[in-house]
């Protein structure tokens, strides 16, 4: 029996890519997306096949899990009643936005029994697998800090208004390297030094953040997660890591396997990127783990561990000083 997967909003940048790896799943059978929207779901579904449920309570009951790609400060709702109902769940990062939105989340997904997995497609990525088994086998040594970033173009829409977002980029971009800090090094952060700004829009909400992310074994990470590049730049981010171990460097571009393409008389180009499929990659992952009942690679804990650093980046914001991370 395949399982039977619904699509919660087409708020989400991200839910393209989520519901053409369910599409094309064969053990996936997409029955439909529900959106408070529905002119917004409309727009997104022209042309791909999908129906459109207009009850929630409709889609909850035909399926077996939900994919949450609504707001960010949506997701405990969703994620709640699809936990009650017995739904596993795929919910776009981050988790959460809130401590408190977290715990209901955790919460209801373990008093219910179901899978609980944070969109966290990086973490399938070759390269950055590749990089994990470098950094096992000491091809340089022990690591000693590490730069990162994750800078990108800035989405606009609900993403900057922060009571549905819960921030600007330090909560939209933060999430994904520190996941990728935490299971690289096998370890929790312990404390976070931030630093905002406004300096590229100008607005209310922040566009530029800067972080020093430290860990127990004294191995401090800084990550770059700001809304810094222009509609124009050829891909929505730039995920990068230099590790840095005592006997060299190892330097990770997640999305340099592109081809770019420029024309004449245009100011702007293209680019097709080539190699993994990294949402199809994590729907797989997530598919199999309710299938087989097997246990998932990314977890919701994970989800909130990333979703503290970046809380605690706001706290650290508010009172200029270092700001130790929730456990």
């Amino acid at each position: 029996m395949p399982l039977r997967v619904g699509l919660l909003t087409a708020a989400h940048l991200h839910v393209g890519g989520y519901a053409a790896a369910c599409k094309s799943h064969p053990d996936v059978e997409l029955i439909g997306m529900w959106d408070d929207e529905p002119v917004r779901a409309h727009e997104f579904l022209q042309g791909r096949d999908i129906p459109f449920i207009a009850s929630l309570d409709e889609i909850i009951s035909k399926v077996d899990a939900v994919v949450i790609t609504s707001e960010n400060m949506r997701h405990a709702e969703l994620a709640v009643i699809a936990a009650e109902a017995g739904k596993h769940i795929l919910c776009e990062k981050p988790l959460a936005a809130t401590e408190e939105h977290g715990q209901l989340i955790l919460d209801a997904a373990a008093k219910a029994g179901v899978k609980l997995m944070t969109a966290f497609p990086c973490r399938f990525s070759p390269a950055f697998q590749n990089l994990k088994r470098r950094v096992a086998n000491g091809d340089i040594g022990p690591i000693r800090a590490i730069c990162a970033t994750n800078r990108g173009r800035c989405p606009f829409g609900w993403f900057v208004n922060p009571e549905l977002s819960g921030g600007g980029a330090l909560i939209d971009h933060v999430v994904h390297v520190t996941d990728l800090l935490r299971d690289l090094l096998g370890e929790e952060p312990i404390r976070v030094q931030a630093q905002t700004g406004n300096n590229v829009y100008g607005k209310e909400w922040e566009d530029t953040a800067m972080l020093t992310i430290e860990f127990g074994s004294g191995i401090f990470a800084t990550l770059d997660s700001s809304w810094s590049r222009p509609s124009s730049y050829h891909t929505w981010g730039d995920v990068t890591m230099n590790v840095v171990g005592e006997n060299g460097v190892i330097e990770l571009d997640m999305f340099g396997q592109s081809v770019q393409r420029y024309a004449a008389g245009s100011i702007t180009h293209s680019s097709n990127g080539y190699g993994a499929d990294l949402d199809a990659l994590m729907v797989d992952d997530f598919v199999r783990a309710c299938l087989d009942d097997r246990p998932l690679v990314v977890t919701g804990f994970d989800g909130m561990q990333a979703a503290r650093v970046a809380l605690a980046g706001y706290q650290s914001v508010k009172t200029g000083q270092p700001v130790a991370v929730a456990v």
